[in-house]
């Protein structure tokens, strides 16, 4: 398995300064830029648009990590690969082919991924492995940052990387919710190798980003 990677979730960075935040947390080691993308209906809360994405883009060079949580999902993947995504996951719950959704993705030139919530089991991957490049496991249900990690999903994490293993491809193990200094490790002995962080990563301001990321990483 690869060495853990940290992905910054600007929900929690400071809305009215995001490209300085972006520019921040990549001088301060993040290694993709994770971007949740609500839409008030698949999940409860409105976060921001493929156009916030584009203007984003300009501040990094670093992979954006996009996470759609919006339902219909298809409509808009062309337009979020458009502004600059590297990696779009969506949720088999966002449409009503999540095979054909993969390979519109991929037909992108993107990384595809697929998001599980708590209580999406293992077996929704099982027959789209060859498309993917990345499962994201919600540790938290998905709409709001600061929530607390359920414990649960260790044994998902773990039984989702046996069947990465099994698969003989390289598909990244990603974990969203509840990520601290105490929870990461426990994430990374599951089998995860890469963490999505808000709230443990912007905490404290842009002197402690560096900081705050490099914990996460076990360093």
């Amino acid at each position: 398995m690869s060495s853990v990677r940290i992905a910054p979730s600007i929900l929690s960075a400071d809305f009215a300064r995001l490209g300085e935040e972006v520019r921040a947390i990549d001088a301060a080691g993040a290694d993709w830029i994770h971007v949740d993308v609500m839409d008030g209906h698949f999940v409860p809360n409105i976060t921001i648009g493929h156009g916030v994405v584009k203007a984003l883009r300009k501040h990094t060079t670093k992979p954006f990590d996009v996470h759609l949580m919006i339902a219909p999902v298809d409509p808009f993947l062309q337009g979020f690969a458009d502004a600059g995504a590297d990696i779009i996951s969506v949720h088999p719950e966002a449409g009503p082919h999540l095979h054909r959704t993969l390979q519109t993705i991929k037909g992108l030139g993107k990384r595809a991924g697929v998001v599980l919530n708590p209580a999406t089991p293992v077996d929704t991957v099982a027959h789209v492995m060859d498309l993917l490049d990345l499962i994201l496991v919600m540790s938290v249900n998905p709409g709001f940052g600061g929530q607390k990690f359920i414990e649960s999903q260790l044994a998902k994490i773990a039984a989702l990387r046996g069947l990465i293993d099994a698969s003989g491809r390289e598909i990244d193990l990603e974990v969203d919710g509840g990520i601290d200094r105490t929870t990461a490790p426990r994430a990374i002995a599951a089998g995860a190798n890469v963490l999505v962080a808000g709230t443990a990563t912007f905490e404290g301001g842009p002197e402690r980003y560096a900081d705050n990321i490099a914990a996460l990483r076990g360093g």
